[in-house]
């Protein structure tokens, strides 16, 4: 079984910055890719960052030069570091990884998702 877990969304004023935290945890054998996508009310699910094993990123357009995306090999957790947000940045959150389990399967896994409410 595993499990991604996010922590650090909530309320900040436009201006402001987050730090968001996804942690995989379970049966792992390698994380490869990892990444954050938002999803706004009404809206579809769209890429915010993504990070390979090898630390090679790209980034939507709309937050490039604002955002940032880390990982920690060592504790199979992915950041995204949010700063200079807007009102548009307002979203729920998912993390997600692209996992090989230590059974041998591999399977694209997401988290349950942390709010971020930027306020004008």
């Amino acid at each position: 079984q595993v499990r991604l877990v996010e922590s650090g969304g909530g309320l900040v004023q436009a201006g402001g910055s987050l730090r968001l935290s996804c942690a995989a945890s379970g049966s792992i054998f390698r994380v490869n890719t990892m990444g954050w996508y938002r999803q706004a009310p009404g809206k579809e699910r769209d890429l915010v960052a993504r990070i390979t094993s090898g630390d090679s990123t790209n980034y939507a357009d709309s937050v490039k030069g604002r955002f940032t995306i880390s990982r920690d090999n060592a504790k199979n957790t992915v950041y995204l570091q949010m700063n200079s947000l807007k009102f548009e940045d307002t979203a729920v959150y998912y993390c997600n990884a692209d996992i090989r389990t230590s059974w041998g399967f591999q399977n694209v896994y997401w988290g349950q998702g942390t709010q971020v409410t930027v306020s004008s």
